[in-house]
C-alpha cells in the first residue's frame, strides 16, 4: 500500500493515513484481483440479455482494462451461452476465463468442454434457501455433494472456486462444519468465495467470516456480495481489510435485484483511498461502463459514482471557476482519471460566474457587471419556473433580451 492521498488523480482525507488507521488494515493482501462477473450475474438483471457477439465484445474491453477473471456464463442454461464461452476461450485474453457450474458432474463436463481455465462451484448453503427453495436438501447432503464435486472438478484439471450460495444466511454452527469439512475431508479448491446473496452481511460481519473461513481451511478467500442494503461497496472494502484476495464485481453494479459491487466504484475505492495497485487502466472505465450499459439496454444513474453522466457536473456557482483548472478542489477524484470531463450546468442554484463561463463557452461577448446580474436572474427564475435546467438556446435567448 502506498500511504499518498494527494496526488494528479485523486486528494482525499489524509486521516485515511494515520497511523491508527493504517495499523487496522494490517490484514490487506499486496494484491486484489476481480473476477467480474457482468455477462453471468450482470446477465441476471431483469429484461438483460446479452448475445454471443455481445458478450466477446464486452469480455474483450474488460480484458482491456485489466480485469483478473471473467465469468461468462452459466453453460448449461442455452447453447448459445456455451457458444459464447468457447468464443471468448478462443480469444485467448489475458484474463482467465470462468463460468458457474452447479455441483454436477453433466456441469463439470460442460465447462471442461468449453476449455475454460476454472468454475465457480455452486451450492446451496443458506438456511432460508434450503428449507424453501432446496427442499430435498439438507446440511448433510450440501457437504457430500460440494466433497463429490470437488473431487470430480479436480481430476478434471479446472481451477475452483468454491462458491456457497447464501452463505451469510447459514446457521453459524453449520457455517463452521461446512468450513472444517471442505479443509479436511478431500480436495480443497483454489479459494472459497464468501458469498453474501442477499447483500445483507454487516461490513463487520463480512471481515470476521473472511477471518473464519482462512483460519479454518487455510484458502484464499473471495468475496461476492449485493448492493440490497447499499453495502456492495463497503461489504467487499472490509472483506479486503480482513485478507480477501478476490472481489466479485460487474460493470456499472448490473446484476439481480439492486445489482452486484460495481467494478468501478470498488477498483476506484481500493486505489484512491487505501493506496493498492489493482492493475486496472481507470482512464478507460466510463466508457466501458457506458458501452455495456448500452449493450444491455439498461438505464444507469446519471449521477452514478465514477461513470455517470454528470458524476462530476455543478450547477452552484461558487467556486466554478475551478473547475477546469484546479478540480480537485472540487472533487475528491480528478475527473480525467476515470476518462471523464468536469461540467456544469445553468439553473436556480448558478451565479455569475457561471454567467462568465457560459458566455464564454458559447462564443458571446463579455458584458458588463449589471448586465451579468440582470441575466443571472433571470436564470434563476426560469430555473424556478420550470424546476429545472436551462438549455443553451434558452441561456442565448434572456442574454440577448437582456443586451
Amino acid at each position: 500500500m502506498s500511504n499518498t492521498y494527494h496526488t494528479d488523480d485523486w486528494w482525499v482525507s489524509p486521516f485515511n493515513y494515520v497511523s491508527d488507521v493504517r495499523a487496522s488494515l494490517k490484514d490487506i493482501p499486496g494484491n486484489v484481483r476481480f473476477h467480474d462477473v457482468t455477462l453471468r450475474d450482470g446477465e441476471q438483471t431483469p429484461g438483460v440479455v446479452f448475445r454471443k457477439e455481445e458478450k466477446l465484445r464486452i469480455a474483450e474491453m474488460l480484458d482491456d482494462i485489466g480485469v483478473d477473471r471473467i465469468e461468462v456464463a452459466l453453460p448449461a442454461v442455452s447453447e448459445e451461452d456455451v457458444d459464447a464461452v468457447k468464443a471468448v476461450v478462443a480469444r485467448k485474453l489475458k484474463a482467465e476465463t470462468y463460468v458457474l457450474s452447479r455441483v454436477t458432474e453433466s456441469d463439470i463436463d460442460l465447462a471442461v468442454e468449453c476449455g475454460v481455465d476454472g468454475i465457480v462451484l455452486e451450492m446451496p448453503a443458506g438456511r432460508p434457501r434450503l428449507q424453501y427453495q432446496f427442499k430435498n436438501w439438507d446440511e448433510d447432503i450440501v457437504i457430500e455433494r460440494t466433497l463429490h464435486a470437488l473431487q470430480y472438478a479436480r481430476s478434471k484439471g479446472l481451477k475452483i472456486v468454491l462458491f456457497p450460495m447464501d452463505i451469510s444466511r447459514a446457521e453459524p454452527a453449520f457455517f463452521d462444519r461446512y468450513m472444517e469439512a471442505i479443509a479436511t475431508r478431500g480436495p480443497k479448491p483454489d479459494s472459497v468465495t464468501l458469498v453474501d446473496t442477499t447483500g445483507s452481511l454487516l461490513p463487520e460481519a463480512a471481515a470476521y467470516l473472511i477471518r473464519r473461513i482462512r483460519d479454518i481451511t487455510g484458502c484464499i478467500t473471495e468475496i461476492h456480495t449485493h448492493n440490497d442494503f447499499e453495502l456492495g461497496v463497503a461489504t467487499p472494502l472490509a472483506a479486503v481489510a480482513a485478507g480477501a484476495e478476490v472481489v466479485h464485481c460487474s460493470i456499472a453494479g448490473l446484476g439481480e435485484r439492486t445489482g452486484n459491487t460495481a467494478l468501478e466504484s470498488i477498483a476506484t475505492a481500493l486505489r484512491a483511498l487505501y493506496g493498492i495497485e489493482v492493475g486496472i487502466d481507470f482512464s478507460k472505465l466510463t466508457a466501458l461502463a457506458r458501452e455495456t450499459m448500452r449493450i444491455a439496454g439498461h438505464t444507469m444513474a446519471i449521477s452514478k459514482p465514477m461513470v455517470g453522466d454528470r458524476t462530476f457536473t455543478r450547477e452552484s456557482g461558487m467556486g466554478l471557476d475551478l473547475i477546469r483548472e484546479e478540480p480537485l478542489a472540487l472533487f475528491a477524484l480528478n475527473p480525467a482519471f476515470l476518462g471523464q470531463e468536469p461540467g456544469y450546468v445553468i439553473g436556480k442554484k448558478s451565479g455569475l460566474q457561471s454567467v462568465d463561463l457560459k458566455l464564454s463557452d458559447l462564443g458571446m461577448e463579455p458584458v458588463s457587471d449589471d448586465r451579468k446580474k440582470q441575466i443571472l436572474t433571470r436564470v434563476k427564475e426560469l430555473g424556478i419556473a420550470k424546476k429545472g435546467l436551462l438549455t443553451d438556446d434558452e441561456f442565448v435567448e434572456i442574454v440577448r433580451e437582456t443586451v
